[in-house]
């Protein structure tokens, strides 16, 4: 089964369960009730930021979306393990996919950070739109040149550079002028 697919439906699982209606989280969350539908019926895939203020809507972890197992203790990601993927677009109605994330902890239980490595892809498109969540993030590149757009700011980082922001002010990762880049990033989120 597709990574996207599952999350979708764990959102709504995760929404039944607590009973919630979709307009409750749609006002709790900041989204619109047609995003959430969309979303939940993996229509559209959804970007890590509107992922995140799903997961605060609901009181869990970004990772419950993302979690393989409950199992405790320490978790050892092998580098074969790391091709399994999940997409997400730069926007929540567009389901333009450019950044594939390879999670490097799901099999960890009840973690408050998400390690992921991060293809992403040559566009030919540049135009981004920012979102924000709360928590910080943390970005190594490995490959090629990213450009981080953070508040009024940009940022052009290169192989071997890092960067650490706080994710509350408004941010776009993307490969610089539309060239493919690969990064370790971690995403740091408050519960």
């Amino acid at each position: 089964m597709n990574n996207t697919k599952i999350v979708g439906e764990k959102i709504k699982s995760l929404r039944t369960a607590r009973e919630i209606s979709v307009q409750e989280l749609a006002e709790r969350s900041g989204l619109s009730e047609e995003q959430v539908i969309r979303i939940e019926n993996n229509v559209d895939i959804p970007s890590l930021a509107p992922l995140i203020k799903i997961a605060r809507a609901l009181g869990a972890r970004l990772g419950t979306f993302l979690d393989d197992q409950t199992a405790l203790g320490a978790v050892v990601c092998r580098k074969q393990e790391t091709n399994d993927t999940i997409s997400f677009s730069n926007n929540a109605m567009d389901a333009r996919t450019h950044m594939h994330y390879s999670s490097l902890s799901k099999s960890k239980a009840d973690r408050h950070m998400e390690p992921f490595i991060v293809e992403i892809e040559k566009v030919n498109n540049t135009e981004y739109t920012l979102s924000s969540h709360e928590g910080e993030e943390f970005i190594y590149v490995l490959e090629g040149i990213i450009e981080i757009a953070h508040g009024k700011q940009k940022y052009v980082i290169e192989a071997g550079d890092t960067i650490y922001y706080d994710s509350i002010v408004p941010h776009h990762v993307h490969g610089f002028e539309g060239q493919a880049a690969k990064i370790l990033a971690v995403v740091y989120t408050p519960i």
